[in-house]
């Protein structure tokens, strides 16, 4: 739950910035927004979720 949160939080900000900066119009995010909203309630979401898990826990494992 955190972590989608956080992603979800970090992508609307840059979603924000490229909207403000122009390289981003406001029509396109918005489709952007709808498909995602509405990816999330198809079958390809739990997979889709366990991939962006994964991926966040190895990130996590990394160690410098």
């Amino acid at each position: 739950m955190a972590i989608s949160l956080s992603v979800v939080l970090l992508l609307a900000v840059i979603m924000v910035v490229l909207i403000r900066g122009g390289s981003l119009k406001a029509g396109p995010a918005l489709v952007a927004v709808l498909f995602g909203f509405f990816l999330a309630s198809t079958g390809m979401a739990p997979a889709i979720n366990r991939f962006l898990n994964s991926l966040a826990e190895s990130i996590n494992q990394i160690s410098f």
